[in-house]
């Protein structure tokens, strides 16, 4: 799979570029003890920091960067980006914009009459015929003060013009900055052929290895990392 960002000539060298998930891992997952205590169990017990799928999805895909350090104060936004005028006829210049409120009628996202804001792109993303683009919100982030919108975008066709990231701003009192780099998506590729669904009952060999493998998960730790965690292909960036 290969994915080809694009930028404005003029902001090339202003801009930066989207990266691997895995060297995105929050400080906060770095810090996390591997074992707390646990009232309930009556002795120490692995965090999620030793839960492969938790940290696993969190490592996948690309993650598109904030590109400049932006203001918050109480919901104002403000920036100070020095940065050429885009060579682009139609390229925005700043690293946000919104969508009114309206916009969000009828759906659960945000609060009654509150716009959402939405992140400017400044790449655009192709990727092979016959899959598309699945940009979410960083996943399990939580600590972060927005909730981007998940989107699907057909990038295999729609990839002349940005893909923005509309996300609903959750921390009403948040005063203080988002700096430059904050992931404010997560993105991956995804085929656009619906799988097929087959449906069976276990025969009596899927029953006996359902039953070992369950019994050998609750024996020992780390079963899954060991025997069953497919080894992950570093992303290549030309």
């Amino acid at each position: 799979m290969r994915m080809i960002f694009r930028c404005d000539p003029a902001l090339e060298q202003h801009l930066p570029r989207p990266v691997p998930a895995r060297g995105e891992l929050p400080d906060w997952l770095r810090k996390m003890p591997a074992k707390a205590h646990s009232e309930i169990h009556g002795r120490e017990i692995r965090t999620v920091k030793q839960c492969p799928p938790f940290v696993d999805a969190m490592a996948y895909g690309v993650m598109i960067p904030l590109p400049c350090d932006v203001k918050v104060d109480r919901g104002a936004f403000t920036w100070d980006w020095d940065i050429p005028q885009p060579a682009t006829v139609g390229h925005p210049r700043a690293p946000l914009s919104f969508h009114v409120a309206a916009q969000l009628a009828g759906a659960p996202l945000g609060n009654a009459g509150q716009a959402a804001i939405k992140f400017n792109s400044f790449w655009t993303i192709e990727i092979k015929p016959g899959w598309s683009l699945f940009s979410t919100h960083p996943v399990n982030r939580t600590d972060l003060p927005f909730r981007t919108v998940t989107g699907l975008v057909d990038a295999d066709r729609f990839f002349d013009g940005g893909i923005n990231f509309p996300a609903v701003w959750t921390a009403p009192d948040f005063v203080g900055v988002l700096p430059k780099g904050t992931p404010i998506a997560q993105c991956f590729a995804v085929p656009r052929e619906a799988p097929e669904l087959v449906f069976e009952g276990f025969d009596d060999a899927q029953q006996a290895s359902y039953s070992k493998t369950v019994a050998d998960v609750l024996a020992a730790p780390n079963v899954y990392r060991k025997h069953f965690r497919a080894r992950r292909g570093h992303l290549t960036r030309e």
